[in-house]
This record gives structure tokens, sequence and C-alpha cells, in this order.
């Protein structure tokens, strides 16, 4: 049976200027200026500052009399008077003072280097080869991942050349133009496992006593070596303390992914833009906001006199429904364009008052720079100081940098759980790790110390913790087992 009634029911909903701001809560400096740069590809009204200066050197004489002609025609009904008042908009400048006409702007030239497998195809056109085998050749270095290492089967490939280049071969003819590509630089490459990258790049060496005995370890001793069984394998090299020290440490020397090589010039190209900075100021801190980047938005002074001269016009008894749509097309931007400048200035205000109660809150370590003196914090701590909630406080400390006085940090990393120590006082998490970590780098490689003798540590100092809570802390600083840190 069917029938209908009344309910009232009461619903929490996001505007669409709320969901904006917590996309731009979210994204770091660096993503923000792209972000803003794509609002203004898809918003004509809206507009850098410094295009706004370029356009005032114009004759607007001539503009404005041409954008009149244009304008008269335009009829409609519509009241624009809350789209002509735009006194906050236009001196709206999201980095006011950042920048001046006497500071000097440098460019950094970047090079661009070869990539991995570019450089290996290079490689492979100089040898003189038939194009049989550098087709094969080429399918090698292709399957290769970013470390290096061919994952790909080589009787796999055999039916890849069959079916993909029409090249009919067979795994000899294959395994021969493997050893081709391995012989290639860097040394390592186009190996199948970790052991034959390791003895690939070992043999390129001098063949010194402890550069045979390392490739000895590694041929015949490879899983008693990952797994730092020294006593096993001293009996089955028999070989002498010395000697497989000195061996270690040519084995040590070498490169686990050689593809990597290829990536760690560009590496020193990736940095990261801080968006907050903290400088001690004689024991005062003192925090701002990092806006190098921040492109300077205003409303387009073109679409805004378009309202302004239909404004003048609008009692005309003409209509033309192509224009009354065109000047809703300029209101519903107008509109947008303004939500982004507000969302742009709440996110400023909202990151600034965030970090705020954080830099507060963190007080003794900003200016001292020990970690031991993080206090135990957690998102409710900071959401609670500054009237905002949890998500909120989450979506900014994620992926925002804070740049200090002891270096520029993640900004996320200063939240921690706490414990109690013997004296009921609560103490960070990120005070343990301080500790293990340093425990870790003062222990006697020879004889290292174990979770047990870790948890003794810790109590010792105060911190009663159970084992499985110091093997939990270990694993997060990413610190193995005492057996995988012995060295002889």
């Amino acid at each position: 049976m069917l029938n209908q009634r009344l309910q009232q029911k009461l619903l929490q909903k996001l505007s669409p200027q709320q969901i904006l701001l917590m996309k731009l809560l979210q994204i770091p400096s660096m993503a923000l200026e792209q972000r803003i740069k794509q609002e203004i590809e898809e918003n004509p009204v809206l507009e850098l500052e410094e295009d706004y200066e370029e356009e005032k050197d114009k004759d607007h004489d001539d503009y404005e009399e041409n954008e009149k002609e244009s304008s008269d025609e335009l009829q409609n009904d519509i009241d624009i008077n809350d789209y002509l008042n735009d006194d906050d908009a236009p001196s709206y400048r999201l980095n006011a003072g950042n920048t001046s006409a006497s500071d000097e702007h440098k460019e950094t030239p970047m090079t661009a280097d070869a990539g991995f497998h570019e450089s290996l195809m290079m490689q492979l056109e100089l040898q003189d080869l038939p194009e049989i085998k550098l087709a094969i050749g080429a399918t090698i270095i292709g399957n290769l991942d970013e470390s290096g290492y061919l994952q790909r089967d080589l009787s796999a490939m055999v039916d890849d050349l069959a079916f993909t280049q029409g090249i009919i071969t067979n795994l000899e003819e294959i395994e021969q133009m493997l050893k081709v590509v391995q012989n290639f630089e860097p040394a390592g490459i186009a190996a199948r496992s970790l052991q034959e990258c390791l003895i690939l790049q070992m043999k390129r060496f001098d063949p010194s006593p402890s550069v045979r005995l390392a490739v000895d370890i590694l041929d015949r001793c490879f899983e008693d070596f990952t797994k730092k069984h020294y006593d096993k394998i001293l009996k089955r090299t028999h070989s002498e303390e010395e000697e497989l020290r000195d061996a270690i440490n040519e084995i040590l020397k070498l490169n686990p992914k050689p593809g990597s090589a290829f990536s760690a010039s560009t590496a020193g190209n990736q940095f990261i833009i801080p968006d907050f900075i903290i400088d001690n100021k004689d024991g005062i801190l003192e925090l701002t906001l990092n806006q190098r980047n921040m492109p300077e938005l205003r409303l387009s002074r073109t679409y805004t006199e378009m309202l302004e001269t239909y404004g003048e016009n609008k009692n005309r008894k003409e209509k033309n429904d192509a224009q009354r749509d065109a000047v809703i097309f300029i209101k519903q931007k107008i509109d947008s364009a303004r939500w982004f400048i507000e969302a742009i200035r709440q996110r400023q205000d909202t990151l600034y008052l965030t970090m705020k109660a954080i830099m507060d809150y963190q007080k003794n370590y900003f200016l001292e720079g020990d970690e031991t003196m993080l206090r135990p914090m957690i998102l409710k701590d900071i959401a609670e100081k500054v009237n905002l909630d949890i998500s909120t406080i989450s979506r900014v400390a994620n992926s925002k940098y804070v740049q200090t006085p002891f270096g520029t940090f993640l900004l996320k990393s200063f939240f921690s759980e706490s414990i109690q120590n013997d004296q009921g006082e609560e103490i960070s998490t990120r005070e343990i790790k301080k500790i293990l970590s340093d425990c870790v780098a003062a222990e006697d490689k020879n004889k290292p110390v174990t979770d047990q003798e870790l948890t003794e540590i810790l109590k010792e100092k105060g911190y009663p913790i159970a084992r499985r809570t110091v093997a939990k802390y270990r694993e997060m600083l990413n610190i193995p087992v005492a057996r995988l840190r012995k060295e002889i």
C-alpha cells in the first residue's frame, strides 16, 4: 500500500566554496602555483596582477569607446548592482610586499642528461652487429626496469620477438645478446638477480685477492652473506677474518641498483619548497608563510567594465538573447573568480593559524632543535587550540614542509602519540625513537645490541616499554635486527 507523508531531516552539506577550500588546503605551495594557473586558464575573469599593470599602459580611451559600442546592445532585466561593487577583490593580493622592482631575478640553467634506456640504446647502436641482433638487444633494454634489472623471462622474449617483430630466434641467441648488454655501462646492468648484478660489477675490478674472495662469496655463499652468517662463510671459503673483512668491504662498494646511477644526476635538481618558515630572532620565534611563488590575483577590469557599461544601458528596450546569455556567463565567471580568490585568502589564513599553534605548542623544540624536547601532540590538540575540525588540521599537515633553523621537516612528523615514563610524565614517542636511534648509532658493530638490550637501556633511562614496542619503533626507524647490523 502506497502512502504519502511529510518528514523533516537535518542534513549537513558542504557548499561549493567549502569544497574548494578543502581541496586547496591539502595541496602544498608548489602544487598551488600550478592550480592557480589552471584556474586562470579556465576562468577569463581571473587574471594576474602583473597583467593588469601592463594593461594600464594601453590607450584606455579607444578601448572604452569600442567596449561601449559593443555593450550598448546588451539588454535584459537582470540586476547587476551586486557585481559592480568590486572594491575588495582588486585590492586583494596574495603576496603583498613580497617582491619589488629592485629585486634581482636570476635563473639557474638546467641540464638535461640522456635517460637510462636512451643511454643504453646509444651504446647498442655503437656495436657492429647485424640488424636482428640489434633488435634483440633493443628488446632486452626495453624490458629493463628502473633499477636496471631484467625481469622478463628469456624464453618469453623469444615469443615477444616472433609475434611483435616477426623475428625468429632462440634462447641461445638471446643469452648471447644479453651478455653483450651486460658489458654496457653502468656495470651490473641487465642482471636477472641481485646476486648476478653484484658479480657482474665485481668481475670488472682488478683481480686482487680480496676481489677474488668477494666473487667466491657472492657465487657460493650469497645466502649466508645476506644473512651475515660470517662464521659459515669463513668455514666454506677457508679464509681468515681479516681477509673476509677486506672482501666484504669490496662488496659494499657495489651498487645494488645500477639503473639508479642515471637518476642520481637529476636527483640534485629535486628540492623541497617549504610552506612555512620559522626564524629565531634572539629567542623570539617568527613565523612566515612562504609566498615566493604565489602569484597576485584580481578580477579582470575588462569584464567588470563590460557589466558597468551594460548597467548604464540596461533601461533600453531592445532585447537580444545572445547578449543576455553573455552577461549571465560573465556574472557566473565573476562569482567563480571571487570564490577562488576568497578561498586562497582563507587557505593562507588557516595555514598560518594552524602552524602558529603548532609552533607555540612545540616552542622549546623550535628554539633548541633538540628532538627530546618535542611534546606529545596529536591532531586533536591543535584542532582545539584553533577551533577547527580535526580533518582540517589533517589537510594542513598533509604534504606541507616547515623550514626551521635546524632543517626542513615534514609537518606531520611533529605529531606523535604519548607514553608515560616511570615518573608518570607524558612524553612523545618521538623522544623514544631518538634514544633508540642514538643507541644503535653508538653500538659495537661486532656485537650489536638486541631488542631486549634496548628495552633494558630504555628502562634504565626511565622509559618502561615492552620489548615488542621497542621492536615496533625500531622497524619504524628502518633499523634492521641486531643480526643484520653485525659487522666483522
